[in-house]
């Protein structure tokens, strides 16, 4: 086994405009560069449908009856304790020092999913990916001016002082909120005890018997308006694919000529060009929901008897949530019925006991609240350690982007625990908001982040983030599509050497359209895509010291025999040479 997990390889077949592509990827900066629309995004596609994404057979190459899709993962010798967990949970394991998620997706929608050769549910590849890679797609930045997100990067960073106190938290917050609820439960019941066991009893019955499963009923509503509306759905779906597909007056027609037509002045005016790729893009993704529509033409079945089963399964449901509920929203009332009978027994018992049994539960949990308050408290402290740290590394961090007089603000706002705590207060994430702030320089009004920065900077700051929570809590792989979205010049060297520095400790792969970022590159792909005039595939080539000389300077100019690119190309190249020697 390696000393880090890794991913090992990646192996495409059929997969839109890739017909067969396979990956050997290095342990430290992966680069894949290519032309826009050559389909490096494919090779992500493919990557999310491995890691449990949504299957959709409008990703089956054209005359193919099946994609397939694997990536195998070289695990470390001793492995982390919560993927450890994850694999016990989902009953896989690693076998022969790997663990090799596949994916395949027929044409006609099937997909399978397996782990090492068995099969499994895609949730389960989804489960145990989160504790092998990390993906920062183009909307990672977006997420960044979440609270959650937020609170997630500064708990990472925490490493176990924070999980630590935040689990021990948690079993107090939920030891609090069950005794609560069940003292709340017996006061309400005391003056009616008699009555009120028997009505309990009756309904726990009426539940075993039902058998009701989370959103049940919005789920078999929704189903019986489909069955019921087939023919009508077939003739609006229908309309909609012809107002689209009609090759003489649909929609992708007019945008297919428009398209031809722009194509004609590419490279001639930046302005155009960009327009142009706007139609392009409008064209593939109307074209995509050309083929979705499709799709749910050809599903469209009609099933008398499972209608008719539907019918009453839902009046079975209508009429326990009218005999034993109350509210508009029966899932809702479902939910609240589920508890009611998961405690049912203990309020029989409680119903029991009296107002002593009472008493004894009250001062059990004024104990239990006392515990949550300074379990609270050492949760706020944790993470206050953490912001600070986390704020000066990647305060520090930033200069090294280019960005060298921007300070990273992380603020922990907890309420006075010395006072009268509201029930509010406390949250499944402890009593602490969390925000992150930048300021400009040192003297400028802090902003949040999300209105402070533009996307070029963000993308740098998110960068930042990860390389010190990488230090601390790394994952064995990241994965950035475009991180340097909106960055140039000096920055993007820079962002090239902070991904190779992320790249020391972990596995990094990138996309990226810059060449100052593919020049720190320890292993570099090219994706091509080629046509003979009827068939458009795409291909992924590993290159050689002269080839990325050749990429790079392509990246630069648009030629790979301009001689001014060419040494511009080879004296980015030996920069980065210079700088690892160093």
């Amino acid at each position: 086994m390696s000393d880090r997990t890794f991913l090992e390889e990646i192996s495409i077949r059929n997969l839109g405009i890739i017909e067969e592509s396979h990956l050997e990827l290095s342990t430290g900066l992966n680069v894949l560069t290519g032309e826009t629309g050559a389909g490096k995004t494919m090779i992500l596609t493919a990557l999310n449908l491995v890691l449990g994404g949504k299957s959709d057979s409008a990703l089956v190459r054209h005359g193919s009856d099946r994609l397939t899709a694997a990536a195998t993962f070289s695990v470390a010798t001793k492995i982390d304790a919560d993927l450890q967990a994850a694999l016990d949970e989902n009953d896989a394991a690693v076998e022969e020092e790997r663990i090799i998620f596949s994916r395949s997706v027929t044409s006609e929608g099937k997909s399978k999913a397996l782990c090492n050769g068995t099969t499994v549910p895609a949730s389960v590849l989804s489960d145990l990916s989160q504790y092998l890679i990390e993906i920062h797609g183009q909307s990672a930045n977006t997420q960044l001016v979440k609270a959650s997100r937020q609170r997630e990067l500064l708990d990472r960073f925490g490493g176990s002082s924070i999980s630590t106190a935040l689990n021990s938290y948690l079993e107090s917050y939920q030891s609090y909120l069950d005794l609560k609820a069940r003292i709340a439960s017996m006061k309400s019941a005391s003056s009616m005890r008699d009555k009120e066991i028997a009505e309990l009893e009756e309904f726990l019955q009426s539940w075993s018997k039902l058998k009701a499963t989370r959103g049940e009923f919005a789920a078999t509503t929704d189903e019986i308006s489909r069955l019921s509306s087939v023919e009508d759905l077939r003739i609006a779906a229908a309309g909609g694919s012809e107002a689209i597909s009609d090759e003489e007056s649909g929609a992708l027609t007019a945008l297919g000529a428009a398209k031809r037509f722009l194509e004609n002045g590419k490279g001639r005016d930046s302005r155009l060009d960009a327009i142009t790729e706007q139609i392009s893009e409008s064209f593939y993704i109307l074209d995509e929901a050309a083929r979705d529509l499709s799709s749910y033409l050809s599903s469209l079945e009609a099933d008398p008897d499972r209608l008719n089963f539907l019918q009453e399964r839902k009046a079975a449901l209508t009429a326990f949530v009218k005999k034993w509920g109350s509210g508009s929203d029966p899932d809702e009332v479902m939910v609240e019925l589920a508890a009611r009978a998961k405690s049912g027994r203990e309020s029989i018992a409680d119903l029991k006991g009296g107002d002593e049994r009472i008493s004894e539960l009250e001062a059990e949990l004024a104990a239990i609240k006392k515990e949550l308050i300074n379990r609270a408290k050492k949760l706020s402290s944790a993470r206050q350690s953490a912001a600070h740290e986390l704020s000066k590394a990647v305060s520090e961090e930033l200069t090294h982007l280019s960005m060298p007089h921007t300070e990273l603000v992380i603020e922990i706002e907890t309420p006075d625990f010395a006072g009268a705590l509201k029930e509010s207060d406390f949250t499944n994430s402890g009593c602490d908001e969390i925000s992150i702030s930048i300021k400009a320089h040192p003297t400028a009004t802090k902003v949040p982040i999300g209105k402070g920065a533009s996307g070029g900077e963000m993308s740098r700051i998110m960068l930042a983030l990860e390389v010190v929570i990488a230090k601390t809590h790394p994952v064995g792989t990241y994965i950035f599509d475009e991180v340097d979205a909106g960055v140039g010049g000096k920055a993007a060297i820079e962002v090239g050497r902070r991904l190779h520095l992320l790249a020391q400790t972990s596995q990094v792969i990138v996309v990226t359209h810059l060449p100052q970022v593919a020049a720190w590159a320890d292993t570099h792909f090219r994706v091509e895509k080629r046509s003979d005039g009827l068939i458009v595939e795409s291909g992924v080539e590993k290159l050689g010291d002269e080839q990325r000389v050749e990429e790079i300077a392509r990246m630069l100019a648009g030629l790979e025999e301009s001689s001014s690119a060419l040494e511009h190309a080879a004296e980015l190249l030996s920069m980065r040479g210079q700088a690892l020697n160093r």
